[in-house]
């Protein structure tokens, strides 16, 4: 297959030839006899993007979304590889719990990686037999799943995990700096009736950066590969980096404020919780300029239903792998992100942070997951239109720009209107 007259993002016009799911050559490609031809309209060809941190709920909350649901939804984003994190029933805390989720992933139609869980009773022994791909997120304050665990545990879970050299994700949040007196008082209603605002006052700044500069400390102390998931504040970020981890950010604490709470109610509940414009604006600006490395969803379905709870009653976390890169596509058509910059945060970063040598280019070698982009086709973003098991979004109205198809390996996974017949598999098999 040869793909012809592509855009990169870095503004080369190209032709991609495919063999084998492989990218064999880019550049100025002469046809050659019976090869398929896509014309790609000199539109922007971006590679598929890889999605670190996602909570796909299978097995045991597939009320919410499956392997299936999942994988279609992220395909139709753009996005052509995710982690999933351990805080499904069973959790991946074991062997067994690993086992478990694997033979549910067979049914992905994207290529996945499986993140294995710490708590007290985890067994480390059989985890690490297992074809992880990353520790975590390990869980320094408890959100969904109560998975949170004590700092004795998470150093001896860092240590294994420097020995094995497996990355560690994680959630940090530290509980002793959480202010209680923000959840005493009238909460308001259910769902979006919620004085949501009070969660973001409750689970504060402070908590973040201090519980962030605790973990690559234990980084450092333990020779641990430390990545801090879902960073939701500049100080996170500057500490993450100032203590050489690798951080992510999420779009909904780039493209979402405390402003916005006042819409959404439990719809806009998650953990770390949303902060303020002005941090919210601190956020963009590093990741404009290169201090986030990592742009991951953090996607978390929830049923409409689960969310029209009071405030302390609903769970925390939204959907996004399906909105992730039409999101920051939007931001490029707004000209506040390059092309470039979405290609390394949602793929070569991280491919490169990691170690998925295969995945995040469009170059010679690499596998042939690609996604292609027309900047002038932007549309709103609306929950009915979108392929989670979870029918809403908390980006209703935003402006993104989605995939006219999407490949895995080769084959298309998403045409713009129906999905193919594309197996997934394990990036660590």
């Amino acid at each position: 297959m040869r793909i012809e007259n592509a855009t990169l993002a870095d503004g080369r016009a190209v032709d991609v030839r495919v063999e084998d799911g492989t990218v064999e050559a880019v550049g100025d490609l002469d046809p050659v006899a019976d090869e398929e031809t896509v014309d790609a309209e000199g539109n922007l060809l971006l590679p598929g993007a890889i999605d670190v941190h996602v909570h796909f709920r299978e097995p045991g909350f597939e009320h919410k979304e499956t392997w299936e649901t999942g994988a279609r939804s992220a395909a139709a984003g753009g996005v052509t590889t995710v982690a999933d994190q351990p805080n499904t029933d069973p959790t991946t805390t074991d062997g067994a719990g690993f086992d478990a989720k694997a033979e549910r992933a067979a049914n992905a139609c994207i290529d996945y990686g499986i993140n294995g869980g710490v708590t007290a009773d985890w067994d480390p022994d059989s985890l690490f037999d297992r074809p992880l791909f990353a520790l975590g997120e390990v869980f320094l304050a408890d959100s969904t799943g109560d998975m949170g665990i004590e700092a004795d545990l998470f150093a001896e879970a860092a240590e294994r995990a420097g020995e094995a050299g497996v990355p560690v994700t994680v959630h940090a949040e530290d509980a002793d700096l959480f202010d209680e007196s923000a959840i005493e008082g009238d909460l308001g209603g259910v769902g979006r009736d919620a004085d949501a605002d009070a969660w973001s006052a409750y689970r504060t700044a402070e908590a973040e950066a201090v519980a962030v500069e605790r973990a690559v400390r234990v980084g450092g102390e333990t020779g641990a590969q430390i990545h801090i998931a879902h960073t939701s504040t500049p100080e996170g970020v500057d500490a993450a980096r100032d203590g050489g981890a690798t951080c992510e950010a999420t779009p909904h604490h780039l493209f979402l404020s405390r402003d916005d709470l006042a819409e959404l109610g439990t719809y806009g509940r998650m953990n770390p919780p949303l902060r303020s414009e002005t941090r919210r604006e601190a956020m963009f600006e590093r990741l404009a300029d290169g201090r986030i490395d990592v742009v991951a969803t953090d996607h978390a379905p929830h049923t409409r239903e689960e969310k029209e709870q009071s405030l302390l009653d609903a769970p925390s976390g939204v959907p996004g792998v399906e909105t992730m890169v039409p999101l920051l596509l939007g931001a490029v058509v707004a000209g506040d992100l390059t092309a470039e910059r979405v290609r390394d945060v949602v793929a070569a970063n991280p491919a490169e942070v990691f170690d998925l040598p295969r995945k995040g280019r469009i170059e010679a070698g690499a596998d042939a997951d690609l996604a292609l982009y027309d900047l002038d086709v932007a549309r709103e973003i609306r929950g009915a239109d979108l392929h989670s098991n979870c029918d809403w979004t908390p980006f209703e109205g935003h402006t993104g720009v989605f995939p006219e198809w999407t490949m895995l390996r080769g084959e298309f996974v998403w045409d713009g209107e129906e999905f193919g017949a594309v197996a997934g598999e394990n990036v660590r098999d």
